[in-house]
């Protein structure tokens, strides 16, 4: 392959992929929750699903970090999420706390997201940190 044996485009290409996979490259990839009223907290897997983006569930965690059971673990817990620009998504999500499913904002800050939902005038709002 000809190209890439040209120095300039191989450090681009390799910048490129680089920066992608040091930043993040928007929301797909593995996120953990903040922690619920038990103190656990879960891994979040967001994946592009149809035209949208979609999370789900994959693991829970008590308060030090052991995994445990929950109904939650295999739950699609956000979903039909698409971008609104400038790292702001929106979508459904579900809450289970509320036993609702709500319309949720998203805002990506690095390897961070705010993740809000309200039902009525009730609000929740949490956190996620980027695992890979």
């Amino acid at each position: 392959m000809p190209y890439l044996q040209h120095p300039i485009l191989v450090a681009a290409i390799t910048f490129a992929l680089w920066s992608g996979l040091a930043h993040g490259d928007g929301l797909p990839g593995l996120w953990v929750t903040g922690p619920d009223y038990k103190g656990q907290v879960g891994h979040v897997s967001i994946s592009p699903c149809g035209g949208a983006l979609c999370g789900t569930v994959t693991r829970a965690f008590d308060e030090a970090g052991q995994p445990v059971k929950t109904p939650n673990v295999g739950k699609r817990v956000i979903w039909d999420v698409t971008g609104t620009g400038d790292g702001r998504y929106e979508g459904l999500m579900h809450i289970s706390q509320l036993g609702a499913t709500v319309r949720g904002t998203f805002e990506l800050n690095g390897p961070r997201l705010k993740v809000r939902g309200c039902l009525g005038p009730v609000c929740q709002a949490q956190t996620w940190t980027r695992v890979e």
